[in-house]
């Protein structure tokens, strides 16, 4: 029952997240955390592990998540549903790509699209954001503060605009990763 049910919450995430894996962080946070699947803290380790293995994000977060439900069956059949709407979708658009773009309505989907992708990408950032570094779960939570976790984002946000000036270009996400993962051995410890 276990395989059905991640097939199918990982084929509504990939059905209904529109801006690639960063876009689908937002329902896949929803659904795997009303699911009892993973705390908040999993997912946010989750999603830093993703981010550092090679492969799209979203596939490996559903890897993950799949794999640590229920085993390598869990983690496959997550991973199909996840791509599977994509894999459709694609298709589809190769066979009547020349006569698609063309039409004022698929023109006017793709602009009403984007706004909302970039709104739920800052959302989740801004609740991830809250929930790790502040300690802040719901409205009526108090602050607790990770001041490791505000030197850090500092330390990085502080490196990735040094590097910006010095070299002129941005700097490579796995320099960034190999410095965050740095600093939180070093600030947390082994």
């Amino acid at each position: 029952m276990i395989y059905l049910k991640l097939f199918l919450t990982f084929l509504e995430i990939g059905t209904f997240s529109f801006g690639g894996g960063y876009g689908m962080i937002s329902l896949m946070r929803e659904k795997t955390i009303s699911n009892g699947w993973l705390t908040e803290d999993e997912l946010l380790n989750i999603i830093a592990v993703s981010e550092s293995t090679p492969g799209p994000i979203a596939v490996n977060m559903a890897t993950f998540i799949g794999s640590s439900q229920a085993g390598f069956l869990g983690g496959l059949v997550a991973t199909l549903g996840v791509v599977l709407p994509s894999f459709i979708i694609i298709l589809l658009i190769s066979v009547f790509l020349k006569n698609l773009l063309k039409h004022w309505g698929v023109k006017a989907f793709l602009s009403g699209v984007r706004p909302a992708v970039i709104g739920l990408i800052l959302g989740t950032s801004v609740t991830m954001l809250l929930g790790n570094v502040f300690k802040i779960s719901n409205i009526s939570s108090s602050a607790s503060v990770d001041y490791k976790a505000i030197c850090i984002l500092f330390i990085i946000v502080a490196l990735s605009v040094l590097f910006k000036k010095i070299a002129n270009k941005k700097p490579s996400p796995i320099l960034m990763i190999v410095a965050s993962a740095f600093l939180g051995i070093l600030m947390y410890g082994v």
